[in-house]
């Protein structure tokens, strides 16, 4: 479907202006239980790659302490589970920590659906996902890759799954992608708490 592409923006721009006017009071009860929780910004900033590899600054709420090591892998340090807040414990669990990815596909900066975006210093999976033209897509809130395997895929499994979602590009893959995710979240299929499959990142997940 060659136009795809261009109605995909479209359909973007809907659904997450949409989602915004819906999910507002979801957003302020989150804000408000994060703030009570634990001291710092309500959301979190990571430096992303974008389409082209282009950066940009993708939110989430905020799920650790401020004061977690920064720049280092949730995976290495040596207990990163006293570092996770107790509501960050539901809203990772739930990805309800993904909502305010919204305001990045509002803003044209991520789609509903497509490769996760990568973080800027995972070397690994962007050589990997250059094989397959993934990185020359809009990435997305969810992907092909996500309701197959998300935290439990390696590296080069992933890239190749976004590689496959490039090749099928469509309203009706991204139809499959958006309600298979709901299925994945209702049952947390996937979900590994630093989870870097079987082989090794180089990269880090949040931090703080």
């Amino acid at each position: 479907m060659k136009l795809y592409p261009t109605a995909k923006r479209a359909i973007d721009f809907i659904f997450s202006l949409t989602a915004m006017l819906i999910f507002w009071p979801v957003f302020l009860v989150t804000a408000i239980v994060i703030k009570l929780d634990s001291k710092g910004p309500v959301f979190f900033r990571q430096k992303r790659v974008g389409k082209n590899k282009e950066l940009f600054n993708m939110l989430k709420f905020r799920t650790m302490r401020t004061d977690t090591p920064s720049e280092i892998p949730t995976h290495m340090l040596k207990n990163p589970d006293m570092f996770i807040t107790k509501s960050g414990r539901f809203l990772r669990r739930t990805s309800l920590d993904e909502l305010p990815q919204i305001i990045n596909i509002f803003k044209g900066e991520m789609s509903i659906v497509g490769p996760r975006p990568a973080l800027w210093n995972q070397y690994d999976l962007m050589i990997e996902r250059d094989k397959y033209g993934a990185n020359n897509i809009m990435p997305g809130l969810t992907g092909w890759a996500q309701i197959n395997g998300r935290d439990e895929l390696s590296i080069s499994v992933k890239a190749k799954l976004d590689g496959e979602y490039v090749q099928k590009l469509s309203f009706g893959m991204d139809v499959k992608c958006f309600f298979g995710t709901i299925v994945s979240v209702v049952k947390c299929d996937g979900v590994v708490e630093g989870g870097i499959g079987r082989e090794k990142m180089t990269s880090a997940k949040e931090v703080a």
